[in-house]
């Protein structure tokens, strides 16, 4: 009896020591595999993870497009590490990556991230033909200005003005909508903390105001140790009960009728936004004004001059009379008048300022 009970178990230490070796070489096996390069036809790859696709059956897929070639090994590597929740996206592959690295990157959710760039001094309408240029967000053409203010979160009665210039990142499940949030509010951000920390004595009865103003400036001059020189000009016209005169507000106020060259008639041509003819500053913003153009509104440069030109290299000549700043215009916007003239040296513009 002893001996048959000593002979099982030297029957079951063998057993056990065969089935140790055996995982090692199973698990061996496993991590040779799970660290081995995928197969790539190219040097990258993207691929989507739709909504509710489990590890399973992306392994699968994965299989199937000969990219791994243990997809149940994968899925169980998946459990036994926790890592069997996968996350929605789009997902670049590359070359040297792993059937490990392709399941951690589809667990942490690293999707493909893309970039939209919105320049300085562009109008909401340049806002939306840029986003609608892009093939996943061309369905923003399709909603009208109510309903992209109410799904941005713009509660304003205009979106001109309200969205900030910059470089945002995005990924394959975003919505234009979510751009047009995110830039909404960092404007606020921004103009809040400016209109917080602002001059003294400065002739804006809001932020709102200041935002207007900032948005002319920027339109203005693309110099930016200009900005605040322009605004001391504007806000000196403001306080003097002078009209602005500034070229941009009617080339906004005329719309699509602006076909690229400002006429006297334009002068002439009554529009809440015709500075010639009305006092003090158009009912909203008129593009989308950079923070250094929002603090140049906010903190004027202090002087005497109330006129500019446009030089036709980018700046401006500041004048404290109406006899010199004629004088100006004769000689930079008829004299001199160049073919390669222009009114800011960052951005293309085809309006003459003779403010």
């Amino acid at each position: 009896m002893l001996k048959n009970l000593k002979r099982l178990l030297r029957t079951t230490i063998v057993l056990v020591l065969l089935a140790a070796v055996g995982l090692a070489v199973l698990l061996g096996t496993a991590q040779r595999f799970l660290e081995q390069p995928v197969t790539l036809s190219k040097n990258t790859v993207e691929w989507s993870i739709q909504t509710g696709e489990s590890l399973n059956g992306v392994n699968r897929q994965l299989y199937q497009n000969n990219i791994v070639s243990h997809p149940r090994l994968l899925s169980l590597y998946g459990r036994m590490t926790g890592q069997s929740a996968i996350q929605a996206g789009l997902y670049q592959i590359n070359s040297d990556d792993t059937a490990k690295s392709l399941l951690e990157r589809f667990n942490r959710g690293q999707v493909i991230s893309f970039q939209i760039t919105f320049p300085e001094g562009w109008s909401y309408q340049q806002w939306l033909q840029h986003l609608a240029s892009v093939e996943q967000f061309a369905d923003i053409s399709e909603l009208s200005q109510a309903q992209i203010m109410t799904a941005a979160g713009i509660r304003k009665s205009h979106p001109e003005g309200w969205l900030f210039p910059d470089t945002y990142s995005y990924i394959s499940s975003d919505k234009a909508i979510d751009i047009l949030a995110r830039a909404h509010l960092k404007m606020e951000q921004v103009l809040n903390s400016a209109w917080q920390n602002r001059s003294a004595d400065i002739p804006y009865n809001s932020a709102y105001e200041a935002l207007i103003m900032a948005s002319i400036i920027e339109k203005e001059t693309g110099l930016a140790e200009e900005r605040p020189e322009i605004a001391g000009v504007f806000v000196r016209r403001l306080n003097k009960g002078m009209r602005l005169q500034t070229d941009p507000t009617v080339i906004y106020g005329l719309g699509l009728a602006y076909r690229g060259d400002l006429k006297r008639s334009h002068l002439k041509t009554f529009s809440p936004y015709n500075t010639y003819m009305i006092k003090g500053l158009p009912p909203t913003p008129i593009a989308m004004p950079s923070a250094a153009a929002i603090e140049a509104a906010l903190h004027p440069l202090a002087g005497t001059s109330l006129y500019f030109v446009a030089r036709g290299d980018g700046g401006h000549y500041f004048s404290e009379t109406l006899g010199e700043h004629q004088k100006a215009v004769r000689k930079y916007q008829i004299n001199q008048r160049a073919k390669d003239y222009q009114s800011a040296p960052t951005r293309k513009s085809s309006k003459e300022t003779t403010d």
